[in-house]
Formats: C-alpha cells, structure tokens, sequence
C-alpha cells in the first residue's frame, strides 16, 4: 500500500508543478518609459535610428508595454523573415533602450515580437494586434 500512496503523491506533485509554470513572456525594465520609436527595420539584429513615429503619451505607451509584456515565448529558434518594424523602447534618466523587432500581424492574427539580441520569439493576442495596428498605422 505504501508503495501505491508514494507513487499517487509523486504522480500528483509532478502534475501540480506542471499544471503552476505560467508561460514566459518578454520583460522590460522595472522603469518608467518616456517614448517609444518605431521605425521600419532594415534586418534582423539592429534598430533603424531613423524613426516615422514616436509615442510619449501614457496611453500609447501603456499599450505598446502591455502588448510586449504579455507576449508569450514560443518554444525553439525561429526560421523567419526580416522584420516589418523595429521597436525602440526609451526609459527616463540614462539607461540603454529596449530594441525589439516586430512582425505586425493582420486583423485578427497575433503579431510577433522579438528582442534585437536573439532569436526567441513572442507571439501577441490578436487583440494586441489590433491595438498596435491602431498605433504603428496611424501616420
């Protein structure tokens, strides 16, 4: 009967263990952010200086670290396609940006983020699509 009691509790540790890990997502740094740049990538790697849009409202800004916080990491390296956008996520006082490339998804599609460092990706809710495709769009 022991045996049968320790195999049940391992079995049922195991499955609680699994069944609490959450999803990672991408993180930015615990700092207010003064503006975020978008500009059209020129490749994977690097962040085009040269932004078309700029955002410094709270409002734009909540949804862009919303959408980049939320999108969760997809398992493996990715065999993609040069970026769409490049994401320059700029903090007050002197720290280092945050350089994120993105692929905008279409209505209804979720986007994919990636930090200009490696080459994990993070997949977005179609409902964060919409909302960035409101912003990135807009000009």
């Amino acid at each position: 009967m022991k045996p049968f009691l320790l195999c049940t509790f391992i079995l049922f540790s195991l499955a609680m263990l699994t069944g609490c890990q959450s999803a990672e997502t991408m993180v930015l740094l615990d700092e207010e952010i003064k503006e975020i740049k978008v500009s059209k990538s020129e490749g994977l790697g690097g962040i085009n200086e040269e932004s078309f849009i700029s955002f410094k409202d709270r409002k734009s800004i909540a949804v862009f670290e919303k959408a980049i916080t939320t999108a969760v990491k997809q398992s493996g390296n990715a065999d993609i396609e040069e970026p769409e956008y490049d994401i320059a996520v700029e903090y007050k006082g002197d720290l280092p940006a945050h350089g994120i490339h993105l692929w905008l998804g279409e209505d209804n599609e979720k986007s994919s983020f990636m930090y200009i460092t490696n080459e994990e990706i993070y997949l977005t809710s179609p409902e964060m699509t919409k909302k960035l495709r409101s912003l990135v769009l807009s000009n």
